[in-house]
């Protein structure tokens, strides 16, 4: 019998969502200052296309037992590569900053990244799910992992989006490891990551360049390391205490990114480092909570989708804090909850609404 909804991931859910609102519409005020009809745009694309409809995506996906998505994971993992590879078709793939990430269809642009994240998640939850133990040999557990991963990597690396290619992969593991995978097959798949990432630093200079700019960011102050510079000045300007919100400078033309990748230090410039610790205080009970709901899940499936999706929006996170204040090379990981983008803001409101309707059904202990 469902049980009624885990009150305390609501908490932490709608305080990150309410925080990061607030943080995104006052490191918006920078456009707002320079262009206002770009800055109605982007609210409009952030509420309507991102909150509103997400908040009511989470609402429906939360009444949806979650049994479905396991009946149907195998069609909706391809429909999501279908989606992404719709990013290569002329006329309807855009391109920008080097990079093929989004469609644009009927007026709107979509990055069908976010749907082939979740999509990887509910096919290989799955597939564990229902392999069992012998998720633990190499026929029904290494080299499945490895052929998806190689199917999701072809297409993001061709985009190009090694970022996001690394995070999935990461969220995979954990995946794999939870449901029961062996050691030496796990430290094979890692050696055949690190060996992977490695050979693109020989194919794709800019991840060359980004690692000499993370080794000595002041080498190239005004060019490749201009924005850690700048966005090390914003966290350090906050100082203990912050200088107040909606009081940043940085964000005024100084910091590029500023409600995007870099919008965590527009909120240390703002929170100082109290609210900075906050910040990451409330992503790490998000996970604590969420991986409590995975532990009490019903069927391995669930466990493994919950699992899955928390670990997801907690790693885009954390690394996303730790490049912009130099702990990790800059990546294009966006800060979730806080960071500009429609479609990664509904498509995480529907994962949590996954989570949400699983909840429901958690073991009592």
């Amino acid at each position: 019998m469902p049980k009624k909804v885990d009150k305390i991931f609501l908490i932490s859910f709608f305080a990150l969502l309410i925080l990061g609102f607030t943080i995104f519409i006052s490191a918006s005020l920078g456009i707002y200052a320079r262009n206002k009809a770009q800055f109605a745009s982007i609210m409009f694309n952030q509420v309507s296309l991102g909150l509103v409809a997400g908040l009511i995506g989470c609402y429906i996906i939360s009444k949806i037992n979650y049994k479905y998505w396991q009946k149907f994971s195998f069609y909706i993992f391809l429909l999501s590569i279908i989606a992404t590879l719709l990013v290569f078709i002329p006329g309807i793939g855009v391109s920008h900053g080097g990079a093929t990430r989004w469609i644009y269809i009927f007026g709107f642009s979509f990055q069908p990244l976010e749907f082939l994240k979740i999509g990887f998640i509910i096919y290989f939850a799955t597939w564990i799910g229902e392999m069992k133990e012998k998720i633990q040999t190499i026929k029904y557990g290494l080299l499945p992992f490895l052929i998806l991963i190689g199917i999701v990597g072809a297409i993001l690396l061709k985009q190009p989006d090694t970022d996001s290619f690394v995070i999935i992969f990461i969220v995979g593991l954990c995946m794999y490891m939870v449901g029961g995978g062996k050691w030496r097959h796990m430290f094979l798949v890692v050696i055949i990551g690190l060996i992977s990432v490695s050979a693109l630093f020989f194919v794709r200079p800019y991840l060359l360049a980004r690692l000499t700019t993370f080794i000595n960011p002041a080498q190239n102050a005004l060019t490749s390391g201009y924005q850690i510079q700048q966005s090390l000045i914003a966290v350090g300007s906050g100082q203990i205490f912050g200088r107040g919100l909606g009081q940043s400078i940085q964000k005024f033309k100084f910091l590029p990114e500023s409600i995007g990748d870099a919008i965590f230090p527009i909120a240390a410039e703002e929170l100082g480092l109290i609210g900075s610790v906050f910040i990451i205080f409330l992503f790490i009970f998000f996970l604590s909570r969420g991986l409590k709901i995975a532990s009490l899940a019903p069927s391995t499936f669930s466990r493994l989708l919950v699992i899955g999706i928390v670990i997801l929006i907690t790693v885009q996170s954390f690394i996303n804090i730790a490049s912009m204040t130099g702990v990790l090379p800059l990546t294009g990981a966006p800060l979730i909850f806080f960071s500009q983008g429609g479609t990664a803001l509904f498509f995480t409101l529907v994962e949590i609404g996954m989570i949400i309707n699983i909840s429901k059904f958690r073991k009592l202990i």
